[in-house]
């Protein structure tokens, strides 16, 4: 990495501030970024050492293991650049840059597309001999197929497509790249993760915040542009990916845009066996008294935005041909409970008098621990022949083991060129198309209403076969599997 750097447009922003320097600041004293230097851009005309007090604030408050004396080295890597998002004005940078240089675009998303085209403008989407330029945009990509088109067509202007790292920061997850590894390195399981031994699988984000201060923004987007579309979609496509002929970031691409171009199409013909959406009114977590949504700060009164959304999934293949993926994700639910459960089939033949204690499930749990539970059927202890469940879990991180924030494995990935944990824009473009037809029906009517603080609307339950239930989400704060 040495005479490397990394551009921030947007240095001073929130997600600056919160993620990107805490994470620097991490790969830096860990000593993973040698000769990286760091360059804020933003509108803001500061000189680098306000640039410097800021950061100096912010990670104090946002960096755990904070010290003056990494401070003191770490702040000799920062510089500070100010002025418009135009070529003009970026084009100052240009002298400035080795020949390897990374872009982060840490800017609101009507942005994205003009400052790619301004940075193409400027000539800084051209590497010089020897070296390498590339940009890092985190979703949303769009809001919805056109859009995403049209942010294409500004990026791809002067930047080409392996150049574009785009970041879902749920593949930097450990656990979610942990889901590969544990379904394709073990022998024993490859061989029934299919339909014919799967009976269902259940992938949940649920969480007991409502939209705190990000209001302007969320309402705007809703539950299903905000989770689905994105982070629910790359759990669903990992999960049911083909295992790929080696380790290669196009390969593993390939596959997951297979599972996404096989599922079935939802439209407004079927929509309600579908997709569900949900806003949650006041309730109660404990004695706590919880608002409505339309009681929330810059909440528009008479908003329809949903705070929760389901969908059921079929994909029509042969691995997967009948099997159900239920996917949901919303706020101001029971617990905070994040997971990818697969249900399996029932044993053929029972155990002569036993009673039978249910299906097995395979758990790979996020929130609020990150653990692997397999939910097993064993004897129950006593006199008679009874089965109950049992739960085998094992914990993902061990004492001793050290873990890498998502922010810190993609911006390692982005400065290595790794690009299987980034979106390509097939991927974006089929989540779209399977997802616009739902937001078409969603632009009428109202959502169903839950309380605060419980397990979502009843009506998600259409979405499910008949001999199926959702886990509960409140299973979480008891800790249970």
């Amino acid at each position: 990495m040495t005479d490397t750097t990394l551009v921030i447009l947007g240095a001073t922003g929130d997600l600056t501030k919160r993620l990107l320097m805490p994470a620097l600041y991490r790969l830096h004293r860990l000593g993973l970024t040698p000769g990286l230097r760091v360059i804020g851009y933003a509108r803001q005309h500061w000189s680098a050492k306000r640039f410097e007090t800021h950061i100096h604030k912010a990670l104090h408050e946002f960096a755990p293991d904070f010290t003056e004396a990494q401070w003191q080295r770490f702040r000799r890597q920062l510089d500070y650049v100010g002025g418009e998002l135009n070529a003009a004005e970026l084009g100052c940078i240009k002298d400035r840059l080795p020949p390897a240089a990374l872009f982060f675009l840490a800017l609101p998303p009507p942005l994205f597309g003009p400052a790619a085209q301004a940075l193409g403008e400027a000539g800084l989407a051209r590497a010089p001999r020897g070296g390498w330029r590339r940009l890092m945009v985190e979703k949303p990509f769009g809001s919805d197929l056109s859009s995403a088109e049209t942010l294409r067509g500004q990026m791809h202007r002067d930047w080409r497509e392996e150049q574009i790292l785009r970041i879902d920061h749920f593949l930097g997850k450990e656990t979610v790249q942990n889901l590969m590894v544990f379904r394709f390195a073990n022998r024993f399981l490859e061989p029934v993760w299919n339909a014919q031994h799967v009976e269902q699988v259940q992938i949940t984000y649920a969480e007991t915040l409502g939209v705190e201060r990000r209001a302007a923004y969320y309402d705007r987007a809703g539950a299903l542009r905000d989770m689905l579309q994105n982070h629910l979609m790359q759990l669903f496509s990992l999960t049911a990916i083909e295992p790929p002929s080696n380790w290669d970031a196009e390969v593993l691409r390939d596959h997951k845009v297979e599972v996404l171009r096989s599922v079935k199409p939802i439209t407004a013909g079927n929509g309600t066996r579908h997709a569900v959406r949900g806003q949650y009114r006041a309730g109660k977590a404990g004695r706590k008294k919880l608002a409505a949504y339309h009681s929330e700060a810059d909440v528009p009164h008479g908003s329809n935005t949903e705070t929760f959304a389901a969908l059921r999934l079929e994909i029509d293949n042969w691995r997967w041909q009948g099997v159900p993926f239920y996917l949901r994700s919303g706020k101001r639910l029971a617990s905070n409970r994040s997971e990818i459960a697969v249900q399996f089939r029932r044993a053929p033949g029972a155990v002569p008098g036993l009673v039978d204690a249910g299906n097995n499930w395979m758990v790979f749990h996020m929130k609020p621990n990150q653990t692997m539970t397999l939910l097993a059927n064993a004897k129950q202890p006593g006199l008679e022949m009874k089965g109950h469940q049992v739960n085998l879990c094992a914990p993902y991180v061990r004492d001793g083991d050290t873990e890498f924030s998502a922010y810190e494995q993609l911006l390692m990935d982005a400065l290595a060129g790794d690009r299987t944990h980034f979106l390509r824009f097939d991927e974006v473009e089929w989540a779209w198309r399977l997802l616009d037809p739902v937001l078409k029906t969603w632009s009428k009517g109202t959502p169903d209403f839950y309380a605060a603080g419980s397990e979502g609307p009843d009506t998600q339950n259409r979405l499910l076969d008949a001999n199926h239930r959702w886990r509960p989400i409140a299973l979480a704060a008891a800790g249970g599997a």
